[in-house]
């Protein structure tokens, strides 16, 4: 490189990150052609001295950051051809480069360098010792200038965070080897460094500018967050969870550790700084409270730590230190959420000064649940911190540790309670008059479900007096609200004066909270032996009682007003929560009730209780009564006073309905209340119960948007198949049918009506716009149908409905609707559905055509609306298109879907069709043949979706109708293979597995009828013929992605290794011929070694047992190989 290409470099550098064109040569330059030409310096290790030239000679920084990324791409890629001094040399020159330079150098460039000497150190970890001795190498930026010391605790921070993250193209082992290596060899030694630097900061040892002490404040102290944050043991923990586990720090660090000047430096420096310092230090005191309980020699050393940090929380609390700022505050929750996580409740109680520290955790609970506005998304922790001290109070014996400590913790967490209680029903009037300014907590459904989540286990543990809390509050707040409710009627709430309609507001707003608390201490009932004689069900029930009574009133005036009188929202997807958690612990035992009660009855006449029979010859006492699961549960409903569990559910599920029929338009709680009633029929005791209701049986009866308008609101189409499959779920169980006093057929009847009426059209009449919503209705009603059978008896009522009376219309409807996605897309996910043959429910008779009618239907279906699309893409009415993929890309993915269940289906003899001349199944493929080459490469790789439905289409014609393949013209075959070629190389291991698995049919095929006069395998040799490199393109690509690539999807990617060996052993000699030559002298014997090892004792078969027996050889061989292969 001379100085006039290095100012092309420059100018395209400035391009590339400027977005500026420039011209050279007279060419203009714009971005896009900027990068592809810098590109080509990441293209070979031929290009190390250019970039070794850049960052020498020049002065402008996008031209160095190229050079540095390119250097490191280099390095990755090529790692194996460069020798160990090479290497060496390398990692020396950019670390001197650094010393000399770093400290002027732009902060991205620098950043851009220190990656690149960190991955140098990674990858060449085990060739030479002084890779490993970088951090003392970083020794002498630390004790040059200030300057230095920045950039060398830059260095150490990324250091820690390559050696910790596994890099792309290395196995897990390899990482995990040298990874585990830093950690013992290195990982203390910069831990120490970066304690080392806090300290001298603090002890003012080292002075520097305001800005640049922060700095390095900031970087020693996330130095210390990041080794405390190492992956120990290779566990590979969430990196977005902000919950900290254990941490499995070395025996070695236990001296640190233990050594109360560690913690003492970091409350320190916590208290003495400002944000971000002061929250990177309580980070790193949070994961110092995590280390493993073991590291401590004895539970002494344990509880003089545990002591240490209980003061420095302690005097926190007690000073309010830094706590206004909300980085800290945040962080702070962390601590006390995650103290008692670490400790046991019997270690707590023992350390001095424990009550106090309970009473300002106590104080500081409450001031921020005071101040919720500011503390939302860190409630959720301190909430933690009381659930798992009451949750670990059965485990400690009151003598333990302080004096007193029970009641103690019994009075803080019902002042703590009763202050969430008064906090978040306060909450609903300040953001009332804050008039938008303040976000309403409810809004937040992340943050409530983590408050609800460990509310149950804190309101339990003072059961009796915090459900008068809530009973003191509820009770006003319902007769309030049906005072007022009386006053207005059945008005809207739009007529109602502003003055009740703010009240109202307010009272739903706060009953809302209390649903919500109501509803999570329901789903919080243990059914333990320890809980089940505590009476904590009555308690349940009183609660409950109030919940339903206002569920009553909010349905009461619903239907009188005939939903004109419609509640908050919010209230009514509370209701939801609760009836969610109630029908969990309540409506799990119906059928054994139902049982018991009956048995009971039964035998009450002709036996007395205690009796004594004889079994075997055994005296038995004979007890038929309750068990005490049955007891709690009969006592529950009967201090519900509502009722039999019968009734309790029959009025949730009448709720559930109203709430379908008059919220039409809300999507979020008609799409609540339809996933609550099909957990309902999914569950086992709740689906008995649900059959013996009249509400269901109402349901079953009028499911038409007549009954329930929500089911003609346009954008509820796909709560429509969610209805419909939960119903038909219920009416086909065990005794639905009897049960709700319907046939299957009977239900039908509102869809075979709407059918017929359809089926009645002219083409012209279908296409009326006024047809569109009834029928992308009807099909979304079918596909809910068809998803709820799930056997043979059940998929043959349905196959006996829609055949022959309902089958014409399918093609009619994709005939006349082909160019509306709307209607097209609803008709071919009913077929996909229709056509999936899941739990081999596709069953007919031997003697029965219907598997060859249903194919038929099919195809029908496929050929009106693939045949039609196709025109309007060679007329090129569709490239003006704006949403290409939903009026083009979906439908032709869906299509091929449907036809791919009904292929792979197993249901039809497809021979059948060319024996009698139907062309039904030759017409499908080749309409999805050329829809599917209809679209680019490019496109099928973008959108997953129809790269799914694509590559199993070729799968699938490859496995079991490869004639139809290669009876097609030779270019249609070859674009298939290339973009089987690209599938291979795909990201998305289930693509690579697929176009694995279709090179292993070709393969196959060409193996088994080499040398045989067919028609088929003469096409086949005409296509090779035209790309006789075909072959060993395969060939080469698979063995380099077995060598070279990742090994998530190995196992696949070897299956076809043997057909295509055996089918081309000439391609497989060139490569290997070829791999050899690449090598170095004497990597080439050891990879000739290699190939004979892998080859010995291989059949020339496709037996299943020589294939498995292959693709062991073939993991050995990469294994080996891996190692000391060069690219």
């Amino acid at each position: 490189m001379d100085d006039t290409q290095l100012n092309q470099v420059e100018r395209l550098a400035d391009t590339l990150y400027t977005g500026s064109s420039t011209q050279i040569d007279g060419e203009v330059i714009d971005r896009s052609e900027a990068q592809a030409r810098l590109l080509a310096l990441q293209s070979s290790a031929d290009y190390i001295p250019q970039c070794q030239y850049i960052l020498d000679r020049s002065q402008n920084p996008y031209a160095c950051l190229v050079a540095a990324n390119s250097l490191t791409e280099l390095l990755t890629s090529h790692w194996n051809n460069f020798t160990i001094p090479q290497r060496v040399d390398v990692r020396n020159y950019i670390l001197g480069y650094l010393y000399q330079k770093g400290t002027a150098l732009q902060d991205y460039v620098a950043q851009s360098l220190i990656k690149l000497v960190c991955r140098i150190t990674k990858l060449g970890w085990f060739d030479d010792k002084r890779h490993r001795e970088l951090s003392n190498d970083v020794q002498n930026f630390l004790e040059a200038s200030v300057d230095h010391s920045i950039l060398g605790l830059k260095i150490l921070n990324h250091l820690v965070d390559e050696l910790n993250i596994p890099t792309s193209g290395r196995t897990l082992t390899q990482h995990r080897k040298t990874s585990v290596s830093f950690r013992d060899q290195c990982l203390l030694r910069i831990f120490q460094l970066g304690l080392t630097t806090l300290k001298q900061l603090h002890s003012r040892a080292r002075t520097a500018e305001p800005h640049k002490e922060e700095m390095i404040g900031e970087l020693s102290l996330a130095l210390t967050v990041r080794c405390l944050n190492f992956d120990f043991i290779g566990t590979q923990p969430d990196e977005s969870s902000e919950d900290v586990g254990t941490i499995q720090i070395p025996s070695s660090w236990a001296s640190i550790i233990q050594d109360h000047a560690t913690l003492d430096l970091l409350f320190d420096f916590y208290a003495k700084t400002e944000p971000p310092q002061s929250n990177k230090a309580m980070e790193a005191i949070i994961l110092m409270c995590s280390v493993r309980r073991s590291l401590f020699p004895s539970d002494k050393e344990r509880s003089a730590f545990l002591a240490r940090v209980i003061t420095g929380i302690r005097e926190l609390l007690s000073n309010q230190t830094g706590l206004q700022h909300q980085d800290n505050y945040h962080q702070f929750c962390r601590l006390l959420g995650r103290l008692k996580a670490n400790y046991q409740l019997s270690e707590l109680v023992k350390i001095e000064g424990y009550i106090e520290w309970l009473e300002l955790a106590k104080s500081f609970t409450v001031t921020s649940m005071e101040n919720w506005q500011y503390s939302t998304n860190s409630i959720h922790y301190l909430l933690a911190l009381w659930s798992r001290l009451v949750a670990a109070v059965p485990y400690v014996r009151p003598e333990t540790g302080t004096s007193g400590h029970t009641q103690a913790l019994e009075k803080q967490v019902l002042v703590v309670v009763e202050s969430y209680i008064d906090s978040m029903l306060g909450s609903v009037e300040t953001v009332m008059r804050s008039d938008g300014a303040l976000d309403n907590p409810l809004d937040d459904d992340g943050s409530l479900q983590e408050q609800l989540d460990r509310l149950p286990t804190i309101c339990r543990y003072q059961y009796n007096p915090v459900a008068t809390k809530i009973l003191g509050k509820f009770d006003p707040l319902l007769n309030q609200y049906k005072d007022l409710l009386g006053r207005i009627g059945n008005a809207s709430m739009s007529t109602v004066p502003s003055d009740i309609a703010n009240t109202l507001m307010l009272l739903e707003g706060q009953m809302t909270w209390l649903t919500y608390l109501v509803g999570a201490i329901i789903g919080g009932h243990s059914w333990s032996a320890a809980h089940m004689s505590s009476g904590e069900e009555s308690i349940d029930a009183s609660l409950s009682r109030r919940v339903l009574e206002l569920s009553k009133v909010l349905d009461y005036r619903l239907t009188a007003s005939n939903g004109v009188g419609r509640s908050d929202s919010k209230l009514e997807l509370a209701l939801l929560f609760y009836f969610q958690n109630f029908r969990k612990v309540y409506m799990f035992m119906w059928d054994q009730m139902a049982s018991s009660m009956a048995e009971n009855h039964a035998g009450s006449d002709d036996m007395l209780d205690g009796s004594v029979i004889a079994i075997l010859g055994v005296a038995t006492k004979y007890d038929s009564g309750p068990t005490t699961k049955q007891k709690v549960y009969q006592r529950m409903f009967e201090h519900l006073a509502l009722g039999d569990h019968t009734v309790v559910a029959n009025l949730i599920v009448m709720k559930m309905a109203n709430n379908l029929k008059y919220w039409p338009e809300d999507a979020d709680i008609v799409g609540r209340t339809l996933g609550l009633l099909l957990e309902m029929a999914g569950g086992y005791s709740s689906a008995k119960m649900l059959l013996n209701l009249e509400t269901v049986r109402f349901f079953v009866r009028n499911h038409t948007a007549e009954s329930f308008p929500f089911l003609g609101v346009p954008s509820n189409a796909r709560h429509r198949t969610t209805f419909h499959a939960t119903l038909t779920r219920l009416l086909l169980s065990t005794s639905g049918e009897s049960k709700l006093g319907l046939t299957f057929e009977q239900f039908l009847e509102p869809i075979s009506s709407a059918l017929e009426q359809l089926g009645t059209l002219s083409q012209s009449e279908l296409r009326n716009e006024a047809i569109r919503r009834p029928l992308v209705g009807v099909f979304r009603d079918l596909r809910g149908v068809a998803s709820s059978l799930h056997n043979r008896r059940t998929y043959l009522k349905f196959f006996d409905f829609m055949y022959p009376k309902h089958f014409p219309l399918l093609a009619k409807v994709a005939t006349v609707w082909h160019d509306q996605a709307e209607v097209t897309i609803s008709l071919l996910r009913f077929m996909h559905e229709f056509c999936h043959n899941k739990a081999n429910r596709v069953n007919f008779d031997q003697s029965s055509p219907n598997g060859i009618l249903l194919f038929r239907t099919t195809s029908d279906v496929l050929c009106a609306y693939g045949s039609r699309l196709l025109e309007r893409i060679q007329e090129g009415s569709m490239a003006s298109s704006q949403d290409v993929y939903r009026s083009r890309y979906k439908g032709i993915g869906l299509l091929l879907n449907v036809l791919n269940s009904a292929l792979g289906g197993s249901y039809v003899c497809f021979g059948v069709f060319s024996l009698y001349n139907d062309p039904c199944l030759e017409n499908a493929l080749n309409i999805a043949l050329r829809l599917s080459l209809s679209v680019p490469l490019d496109d099928i790789l973008a959108y997953p979706k129809i790269s799914k439905g694509f590559y199993g289409f070729v799968e699938i014609l490859f496995r079991n109708h490869i004639a139809v393949v290669l009876s097609h013209d030779t270019n249609v075959f070859l674009q298939l293979m290339v973009s089987v070629h690209e599938g291979l190389q795909s990201s998305e291991a289930s693509i690579g597995s697929q176009c694995a698995s279709t090179v292993d049919h070709l393969a196959t095929f060409y193996f088994n009828n080499k040398g045989k006069d067919k028609a088929s395998m003469h096409n086949l040799q005409k296509h090779l013929n035209s790309r006789p490199d075909l072959l060993s393109a395969l060939t080469a690509t698979l063995f380099n992605m077995l060598l070279f690539g990742s090994a998530q999807n190995h196992w696949a990617v070897m299956r076809p290794m043997l057909s295509l060996m055996l089918a081309s052993e000439a391609s497989f000699i060139a490569y290997k011929d070829h791999l050899i030559s690449t090598q170095g002298p004497e990597n080439q014997t050891r990879l000739n070694e290699a190939f004979n090892k892998l080859l010995s004792d291989v059949k020339p078969d496709l037996e299943t047992s020589n294939r498995d027996r292959f693709t062991q050889k073939l993991t050995s061989f990469r294994v080996a190989t891996r190692g000391f292969l060069t690219l």
